[in-house]
């Protein structure tokens, strides 16, 4: 039986084509009672004085609360559930007014009344890094090394070199050095000398963020969210409630868009509120107040030195780069760092980035958090230095590639890695060696992930029908549930369709990962393998003393466990089952479990073909060709591989396009809804030529890797280096202007 590596319809897509899913907002309760934020107008000010005498005498309500009604948080001011004393970024709950229906909560939250004293805002971070700059946080926040961590963008050290001086409004300072980089520099025939800078964007989910919690008689709570982490948002809650975890139960429910946005954000708040009512309470945020509230992907800027010897070889890179965190310490600069260093062979380097806070809604993970960034920088810079050598850029890129056994960012060696194969695939590509016509440009950029890792468990039993049903603890947001029933499948011996996926609440699933940092499958999987080999031993062992054979003479045909080569000796595997459960039975259930820890990661490379025709008269441009070439390791379903990768490029092509958190100078969002926040359409995008390279992992589930983070993350300088080529107009800054492209 051959299942993996063929494609299949993922199980739950019939269910949401139809809108038979249930959404969080589509689950009712008892005495469910609705919340609304009062969010904060002013990016910085302190709290004068709240009136609400006006909102509580509104009809429908039952309560108000500010952040003194709540208990104490140990969190960063901006980050407590309800602002105390001070604001730091517009957007910031201030307020929660609870009704007993959304309009009753809406109308009242509009009668509340915030006197503020508006403080000095900060929103450049160039600014904000000044000596006798205005202090954006009440004290030092350092980067939260465990938030990286979980989302896969940990680094056991951020600086290898002297630590360099801090400046204002500065968490972090990254700080990576090998060699003598001046020296270097001094020495290369070419050096690229540039600024490149990739603005915030946001996860722009389709569902918006909402989530409900139940206060249980036991002091409990049940929360119900979509949510990509439950047992993370199981053990926050149990945190700030100050109770075991085991009294709370996170029902992860469908999750309409995630990206890495969608892992905690309101249930600590909630949790708090329904302590305080004794009720059940559900909070929808409109979509913008999602873009106020709901944490983003941060602005990045670099300063590039680059430099190489006439034959292409890099001699040396210098980078000095800042991320704009917003409201809270910055934790993207240490993977920045890496990617930037171990992406190609490079002897003499001076990394220095720095995380900068400002008075805008703080930053969290989005998809390939600091890859996007890094590989835009890196990518243009490896562009321009090929059209000043003279230079094809797939062999310029060749020549420098890391290869297995090269030291990794991490100073390790690195395993077998297909870089090399993806790029020799891009270069004999059609889009690649199709020649250009005037107007027309073909760009290339490299990219890849590390990927997260994290220990996970499985279940798994045979149902009375012989159905088999796998228990895990991770959520689907990507159709990995249809790959791990994959896994289950050709492990057991039985048909895709005789395999079900439960995911379950934390309170009886087995402990599974985040759904982040493309790693479920990767870590899962194996999991997921070692549950259904061992319940297929267990069945197997039975049927053992049934058919008097031994258990390597057995298989699993047609629901029959036969004897390997006599058709006619056999047993129903739903008689195998009722023998197991039935009353005085001798045989014990089959009941299986599966663990796994991936202890290393199988880094994962993409290579983006971009080609583009310009017109100089009007500035327009059109994207007429994409192609995209990963590494999948093992493809375990090939055409939801292919559809991760489809929806990573057109997330990448959005930074490039349009998508920005644009602020004004006093901190206000300028493109707060769909009407600006330019998201790519349709019309816009080619169709995508996806190419699987699978250079198996030698640790991942059936030689499998990763694949959600890599195609979100060429895809800027792409489009950047084509439209160059196009034009000979370099674009630095992203999102592009066409009127950059308008003929002087």
């Amino acid at each position: 039986m051959s299942i993996v590596g063929v494609g299949h319809r993922r199980l739950e897509g019939a269910e949401k084509v139809s809108g038979a899913t249930r959404f969080t907002d589509d689950v009712d309760l008892p005495g469910l009672l609705h919340v609304q934020l009062v969010l904060s107008h002013q990016a910085s000010a302190n709290i004068r004085g709240i009136d609400l005498d006006a909102a509580r005498s509104a009809p429908g309500v039952i309560d108000i609360v500010t952040g003194a009604d709540l208990p104490s948080v140990n969190a960063p001011s901006p980050e407590k559930p309800l602002a105390v004393g001070r604001v730091f970024y517009v957007g910031q709950p201030v307020v929660a007014v609870i009704a007993e229906s959304q309009s009753a909560a809406a109308d009242a939250a509009a009668l509340v009344d915030v006197d503020y004293e508006p403080l000095s805002i900060t929103v450049d971070p160039v600014l904000a890094m000044r000596d006798g700059a205005g202090r954006v946080l009440d004290a030092d926040e350092e980067a939260d090394a465990a938030d990286a961590s979980m989302h896969g963008a940990g680094t056991d050290s951020e600086t290898n070199g002297a630590t360099p001086r801090r400046p204002a409004n500065v968490s972090s300072v990254v700080n990576l050095k090998r060699g003598d980089t001046d020296a270097a520099l001094k020495s290369a025939d070419a050096v690229v000398k540039a600024t490149y800078s990739l603005a915030g964007v946001h996860h722009s989910p389709m569902e918006p963020h909402v989530s409900m919690v139940r206060p249980e008689p036991d002091g409990g709570m049940t929360v119900w969210a979509p949510t990509q982490g439950p047992f993370h948002v199981r053990d926050e809650v149990a945190k700030v409630l100050g109770i075991p975890t085991y009294k709370v139960r996170v029902v992860p429910m469908a999750v309409g868009g995630g990206f890495g946005g969608k892992v905690t954000l309101l249930e600590t708040l909630l949790v708090l509120l329904a302590r305080r009512t004794g009720r059940a309470l559900r909070l929808n945020l409109t979509r913008q107040q999602v873009f106020a509230v709901a944490r983003s992907a941060p602005a990045a800027s670099f300063d590039i030195e680059l430099g190489a010897k006439r034959d292409g070889t890099l001699v040396a890179l210098r980078a000095r780069f800042h991320y704009d965190n917003g409201a809270t310490a910055g934790w993207h600069g240490g993977i920045t760092g890496m990617f930037l260093t171990g992406t190609y062979q490079c002897p003499n380097f001076e990394i220095t980035g720095y995380e900068v806070s400002t008075n805008k809604t703080p930053v969290e993970a989005y998809r390939a958090p600091g890859a996007p960034q890094a590989y835009f920088a890196l990518e243009s810079a490896l562009d321009e230095l090929a059209l000043q050598l003279k230079m094809d850029p797939i062999e310029l890129r060749l020549r420098n590639a890391t290869r297995e056994g090269d030291p990794g960012p991490d100073g390790k060696p690195l395993p077998r890695i297909a870089m090399i194969e993806c790029l020799e695939e891009a270069q004999k590509h059609p889009l690649y060696t199709k020649p250009c016509v005037e107007g027309e440009g073909v760009g290339i950029a490299l990219g890849s992930w590390g990927g997260a890792r994290t220990p996970a468990s499985a279940g798994c039993r045979v149902e009375p029908d012989g159905t088999l049903t796998v228990h895990v603890g991770t959520v689907d947001v990507s159709g990995s549930s249809t790959g791990l029933a994959m896994i289950a499948a050709e492990s057991f011996g039985v048909p895709l369709d005789k395999v079900r996926i439960e995911t379950s609440d934390t309170g009886v699933a087995p402990f599974g990962p985040l759904a982040a940092g493309s790693q479920v499958t990767y870590s899962m999987g194996g999991a997921v393998q070692e549950a259904a080999l061992e319940a297929r031993r267990q069945l197997l062992e039975i049927a053992t003393n049934e058919l008097e054979a031994a258990p390597e003479d057995l298989e699993i045909v047609d629901g029959r466990v036969t004897v390997r080569g006599v058709p006619g000796r056999f047993v129903e595997v739903t008689k195998l089952v009722a023998m197991s459960t039935e009353f005085m039975g001798k045989y014990r259930p089959i009941q299986a479990t599966g663990r796994s820890a991936v202890q290393a990661a199988s880094p994962m490379f993409t290579v983006h073909i971009a080609r583009v025709r310009t017109d100089a008269e009007t500035g327009e441009f059109q994207l007429t060709g994409y192609a995209a070439i990963q590494d999948v390791g093992r493809a375990i379903n090939p055409p939801e591989a292919m559809g991760q990768i489809h929806g990573g490029v057109v997330q990448g092509l959005g930074r490039a396009f349009g998508e920005q958190l644009a602020y004004n100078v006093d901190g206000q969002l300028r493109t707060s809804s769909f009407l600006d926040y330019e998201l790519p359409t349709a019309d816009q995008l080619p169709d995508i030529d996806v190419k699987l390279i699978e250079v198996a992992s030698a640790v991942g589930p059936l030689g499998a890797k990763g694949v959600g983070e890599p195609p979100a993350v060429p895809g800027p300088a792409a489009i950047s280096n084509a439209l160059a080529r196009a034009t000979g107009i370099r674009v630095r800054d992203l999102p592009l202007d066409r009127s950059a492209f308008v003929r002087r």
